[in-house]
């Protein structure tokens, strides 16, 4: 048995595909569609990545918050196979790299792993890796504390644990930090699989503009949010406001704070919000 065992088991997603679980989080990497499927539908492809960054003026830079067992990363790797326009530099964040370690002992029943291999052996033993167009570097540690010492993203591939699991990252305080690294001159595109209210309602007090993001297994559209309302195919429209209203869950996600209902304070914060017209 490998020492990875006790924290993560391989798992079969309704897809058929394989993926890794989290013991200790009880939550499944990638579920339903499973990892490759997910990683280029939910980041890849509704990013627009590839066509963004072949219009970018000095480099395309993407963040991969929540490496896990790296199947966002290679999507994005694999998706730019063939890219002949600027560098492109990929910034994983992780607190730990055991999921991937876990992923490269079953890379072969994982199936996305095996073509990469190398590099993602070179990634761990070095801290970084060129896959073609790709420079790809890995980050261990606290994403709170490091954020602030790598280049401004144009992209955010956002897929830490759940608000339940890793609360911390889903935070007003958190958002509004992540909102004020970004650089106001470079478009930045965030997406991630949720559709909760109140995650929507924190990232619209944080700063950022948002939207409704495609379909992905179960759930019926995800979240987009962004520096720039123009790079938003389907933003929230003031009705959505109703439904903030009416929830029993749309208060922002504070540091030590209770959920429930939304306040009259952030209710007020919320209608000022220029993505409302106010």
């Amino acid at each position: 048995m490998n020492r990875f065992a006790e924290e993560f088991e391989l798992v079969t997603v309704a897809s058929g595909a394989r993926s890794l679980r989290s013991r200790a989080h009880a939550e499944t990497f990638h579920p339903v569609i499973g990892p490759m499927a997910e990683a280029r539908a939910l980041h890849v492809e509704q990013q627009r990545l590839v066509e963004r960054a072949a219009l970018a003026d000095g480099g395309f830079v993407v963040w991969d918050v929540g490496l896990g067992a790296a199947a966002n990363a290679i999507a994005v790797i694999e998706a730019f196979r063939d890219f002949r326009g600027g560098p492109v530099v990929l910034h994983s964040f992780d607190a730990t790299s055991a999921p991937l370690q876990f992923a490269v002992l079953h890379a072969d029943a994982l199936g996305y792993i095996a073509p990469h291999h190398s590099a993602v052996e070179t990634l761990l033993a070095e801290g970084c890796a060129v896959c073609g167009a790709v420079q790809w570097r890995l980050h261990r540690g606290d994403f709170r504390a490091q954020f602030g010492a790598v280049s401004a993203p144009d992209a955010i591939l956002y897929d830490p644990y759940s608000p339940r699991a890793n609360p911390e990252l889903w935070t007003l305080e958190h958002f509004t930090a992540l909102a004020s690294r970004l650089d106001p001159a470079r478009p930045c595109l965030w997406s991630n699989y949720t559709r909760s209210t109140a995650v929507r309602v924190t990232l619209l007090l944080a700063g950022f503009f948002v939207g409704r993001g495609a379909a992905s297994g179960e759930k019926d559209e995800t979240t987009l949010a962004a520096n720039d309302p123009t790079l938003l195919l389907a933003p929230l429209e003031r009705a959505w406001l109703e439904r903030v209203r009416r929830s029993t869950q749309s208060a922002p996600l504070r540091a030590g704070g209770k959920g429930g209902p939304i306040e009259p304070d952030d209710w007020a914060k919320l209608g000022q919000h220029p993505q409302f017209g106010a």
